[in-house]
């Protein structure tokens, strides 16, 4: 009886919602696919009977060779991401080209190698080409995959460059002095522990990292070598000390090939394609929101909890010591 009379109650209070301009909560189910193969979606579409198409592929944020940090698992490995849609792209004969929109600082020194070789890779077999467009930032590791682009487009508040290597090392040994800690470390040889930040840093040592620090240099100067081939090696130097420029600089020195809006660039690119009217198009997982030809829908960043604004990922980050084509003057 008692249950007749809590269901009663329940269809009376939504009526009196219904009647009072009040709608009850409601739970949309929408079933999504669980497989996690790239699917396409559609941009752009500049006319109805458009066939030629133009693929987008993002590489934004650090450049890692590894799976980007989530609080509840792992994410994407952006060089496996962008090795499986430039193979999407290069097995449909209706792509004709690649936009490849980068937004990032720069990262790892091998994961920005491997894309740059990706990419390379992608022209030569597929012959189609590709557009590097630069967005917000696109420097050290970012410039350095720009470089393996048919052409590179900046917006006119791009900032690139910082071509240069990085390995930014910690000593925090003056602290655990102060707490009474001291670090005790085995090895079976004297350099076995370089690079620990619980004691300073001998000058052999260093001299150690400097070298392979050069040795990683000189790659980057070579592959903006081969990207800019207006420039000479001397001159590649010279720009080459680690400072950013803006995209105006960026184009007086050589750097990139022109400043030009997405707009422009899609323009440019049919152009160079023998198109007339495309459709542009993009790779994400099945569950993932399209996005636009700006930029991929922001994923919940792997610090998130609650409202609390928490940067969980830089706090549990692998803490060794890396060799870095990066600019982030903050770290």
């Amino acid at each position: 009886m008692f249950q007749i009379w809590t269901m009663g109650a329940a269809a009376a209070a939504l009526a009196a919602l219904w009647l009072s301009g009040c709608s009850a909560p409601s739970l949309l189910i929408t079933p999504v696919s669980s497989s996690r193969e790239l699917v396409e979606s559609e941009l752009l579409r500049e006319a109805p009977l458009a066939g030629d198409k133009i693929a987008v592929i993002d590489v934004s944020g650090i450049i890692r060779n590894a799976p980007e940090f989530q609080f509840f698992g792992e994410g994407e490995q952006p060089v496996s991401l962008l090795l499986e849609q430039l193979e999407k792209a290069r097995k449909d004969p209706a792509v004709k080209a690649v936009i490849l929109r980068i937004n990032s600082p720069g990262g790892g020194v091998v994961a920005s190698g491997l894309m740059h070789d990706e990419i390379l890779h992608f022209r030569k077999r597929s012959r189609k080409p590709v557009v590097a467009v630069m967005m917000d930032v696109a420097a050290s590791g970012g410039y350095y995959i720009a470089c393996a682009c048919d052409e590179i487009v900046a917006q006119p508040s791009t900032i690139t460059g910082s071509i240069g290597v990085i390995m930014q090392m910690i000593d925090v040994s003056g602290t655990m002095n102060l707490i009474g800690i001291k670090s005790d470390a085995i090895t079976s040889g004297v350099h076995k522990d370089s690079g620990s930040p619980l004691r300073p840093m001998r000058p052999e040592e260093r001299e150690l990292f400097q070298q392979i620090v050069a040795d990683m240099y000189e790659r980057f100067i070579r592959v903006v070598a081969a990207g800019r081939p207006k420039l000479d090696e001397a001159r590649i130097r010279e720009l080459a000390d680690g400072r950013v420029y803006t995209a105006g600089q960026a184009l007086e020195h050589g750097l990139i090939d022109r400043i030009a809006t997405m707009r422009e660039t899609i323009d440019t690119t049919k152009y160079r394609v023998g198109a007339r009217k495309i459709r542009l198009v993009g790779y994400h997982r099945a569950a993932e929101y399209k996005g636009t030809y700006y930029a991929r829908a922001p994923q919940t960043p792997g610090g998130d909890v609650n409202v609390l604004n928490l940067d969980v990922a830089r706090v549990l980050r692998d803490t060794t010591p890396q060799f870095m084509y990066l600019w982030q003057p903050g770290l």
